[in-house]
């Protein structure tokens, strides 16, 4: 589906230098208030995610999974401790700075596909292109394009999405998180909506982007994909559980 040579130009990473992380979170609390109560859900995460690792974050439901993907897209804001993403430290931009930073420097990919009905696939592609504005207008579609082709889509390209597959909806939507070629992807039980045969075709895709440097975190329940990534992490209680590489990345 994805050819090993393909892909944009302009996101490989030079591996001949040391590179910062690209995720650090230290001593963050996080905890929802409920009337006149506050229900904790993270305590006391400390993470650091390099350039071009996948990481699977498992764990049982209300364990604090999407809140954490959601203090990494800047969706939601720590209660305590700092969040900083490829160098940006999110606790500290006000709202319309975030909404900015996000869709420059991250891709999210929904379990449920999030793509705009009334929109094709390569109009729902130029969509974030149009948002940020990163991209010189006449170079947008050309990208468009590639993007559809990198993940298989070049021949469905006026197609709504409801016209196409559940599989090809969420490859469009990893084009979409693709658009700004964005320093991480942030994947939210991306495989959860689908059946098994293309839940793995899906999955391949994501490998292939990190094998091509890309930087990966998937919240998943399926542990055999999880088991797939470079990294497990798996959270209990709203605290980080056990953090193990699986391919000798350290």
């Amino acid at each position: 589906m994805v050819e090993s040579n393909s892909f944009f130009h302009y996101a490989k990473i030079n591996t001949s230098f040391a590179m910062p992380d690209i995720i650090q979170l230290t001593n963050v609390h996080k905890a929802y208030t409920l009337g006149q109560l506050k229900q904790p859900v993270l305590h006391d995460i400390s993470l650091t995610v390099s350039p071009g690792e996948f990481v699977a974050i498992v764990g049982p439901s209300g364990n604090g999974k999407s809140t954490l993907l959601n203090l990494l897209t800047g969706i939601d804001r720590p209660c305590q401790g700092e969040v900083i993403i490829n160098g940006s430290a999110l606790n500290l931009l006000r709202e319309e700075q975030l909404s900015v930073w996000r869709g420059t420097n991250v891709g999210i990919v929904f379990q449920f596909f999030q793509l705009l009905p009334s929109l094709n696939l390569l109009q729902n592609i130029l969509l974030p292109m149009d948002f940020v504005g990163k991209l010189p207008k006449p170079e947008r579609l050309a990208r468009a394009h590639y993007l559809l082709n990198l993940v298989g889509l070049s021949d469905q390209a006026k197609q709504l999405p409801g016209q196409v597959s559940g599989g090809q909806q969420q490859r469009a939507a990893i084009a979409r998180a693709l658009a700004n070629d964005p320093a991480l992807i942030i994947a939210d039980e991306p495989t959860g909506n689908l059946d098994a045969s293309t839940a793995d075709a899906v999955f391949d895709l994501f490998l292939e982007l990190k094998n091509q440097g890309k930087t990966l975190v998937m919240v998943t329940h399926n542990e055999n994909l999880a088991q797939s990534a470079s990294r497990r992490i798996a959270l209990h209680a709203g605290r980080i559980h056990s953090d193990q590489y699986l391919t000798g990345e350290e």
